[in-house]
């Protein structure tokens, strides 16, 4: 049954909807300014001052990151939750055609960074007006962190500076546009996959077309490359992993009747199960090395480890299910199937238990748009939505840690 509004446990409230709509306005306008004006990895320097400088004057003192990002902590006591929100934007061209589009030149929030940091502004300064009048008996630390979007990811410098040191658990939430809003997904165990990224460069004799018996045939090796390469892998590693191989980009070549002497692929390796992408990647050059001997081709092996699967726990993602149930109704929860894309709060839940929720943003009966995408459109009134589960999140995670949990 969900509680009532004044229903607490050690002092602090456990509902929080009446308490969020004071911010939801001057909440949509900064969501919006932050849209305007998005940042790549690693130079979110306005971007950070812009949540600083909010979050001083609401009182609070947050701790800013050695480059870029920043973290802050409310209430007393103990450290009772992390909720991280990573805040950077990808190289996209805008094409949404919005009032608020960027204004900076081929760069976007194409993946919904700007929801994830307004929100969790709003989770920080709603439960900065509580702990105003009714003091929290335990701490939530909110976390802004940089470079989501470059492998390995900025969870990791996040982590290394000290940001999890005494987190008993983190929270975390993403866009879904597959979700309608006022609704969240949810997944006990992996809800995201490993995901990796790989280069080669290829090269041979080259020569005229007429004879290729005289080269090593570079585009054609390529092409067996590109083919039996995930092939192979698939078969070394059990087919539950999902192991998967895609290349993104095959360059090589200038006429159509010259065999080239060089060549460049790049593509992911992504996988379901962690165990199974620490084996992928001890069998990637093996194989690479197998599939292009026959050719006489000569490769060079690029791998750049990525990030392995966000894996949800059980309680914590229970934790966040009866926070959404109580704010936004008994049927706002639906079951997420795992997503093939990366996330680095996986580092984070290598050191801590937590959960990774996704956020509806599809308009009901609109559209659903995709992201890393230039039309990708989120409905606002998630902000919300967000903001109410994440905060009611982190007081009930306040009342677990005060009864010992």
């Amino acid at each position: 049954m969900a509680k009532s509004p004044s229903s607490s446990i050690s002092g602090s409230p456990l509902h929080v909807t009446p308490l969020v709509g004071k911010f939801v306005e001057e909440l949509i306008a900064f969501r919006r300014d932050v849209h305007r004006h998005p940042e790549l990895s690693y130079r979110e320097h306005k971007t950070t001052e812009r949540i600083m400088t909010r979050l001083e004057r609401a009182g609070l003192k947050p701790v800013r990151f050695s480059r870029t990002g920043c973290y802050v902590d409310i209430g007393h006591g103990p450290l009772a939750v992390a909720l991280r929100a990573d805040i950077d934007a990808l190289p996209i061209h805008e094409k949404t055609g919005l009032e608020f589009a960027s204004q900076n030149e081929d760069v976007m929030h194409a993946c919904g960074h700007d929801i994830h940091q307004t929100v969790m502004l709003g989770v920080a300064l709603t439960l900065a007006d509580i702990d105003s009048s009714a003091p929290l008996a335990g701490t939530v630390r909110v976390i802004f962190q940089p470079a989501e979007e470059q492998l390995p990811g900025g969870a990791l410098s996040v982590i290394k500076e000290g940001a999890l040191e005494g987190v008993p658990r983190a929270f975390a939430l993403h866009c879904e546009p597959k979700v309608d809003v006022g609704k969240v997904g949810t997944r006990i165990g992996a809800i995201t996959s490993a995901t990796d990224t790989i280069k080669l460069k290829v090269s041979g004799r080259g020569g005229h077309t007429s004879r290729p018996h005289l080269t090593e045939d570079l585009i054609y090796a390529m092409g067996q490359i590109a083919i039996n390469v995930p092939a192979v892998l698939s078969r070394n590693l059990d087919v539950r992993s999902g192991v998967l191989v895609v290349w993104g980009q095959i360059e090589a070549g200038v006429a159509p009747n010259a065999i080239p002497s060089t060549g460049y692929m790049a593509g992911t390796m992504r996988c379901l199960d962690a165990d199974a992408w620490y084996r992928a990647g001890e069998l990637l050059d093996e194989v690479v090395e197998q599939v292009s001997a026959p050719y006489g081709v000569s490769v060079e092996l690029e791998h750049v480890p990525g990030v392995p699967p966000v894996v949800n726990t059980e309680e914590e993602t229970t934790l966040l299910e009866n926070a959404a149930r109580a704010e936004l109704g008994e049927d706002s929860v639906v079951l997420m199937e795992q997503s093939m894309g990366g996330e680095d709060f996986a580092w984070m839940l290598q050191e801590v238990p937590g959960s990774m929720m996704r956020l509806g943003t599809r308009t009901p009966g609109g559209p659903t748009y995709d992201l890393h995408q230039a039309d990708f459109i989120a409905d606002e009134r998630a902000i919300e939505c967000g903001i109410r589960v994440m905060a009611a999140t982190a007081l009930r995670a306040i009342n677990l840690t005060h009864r010992g949990g």
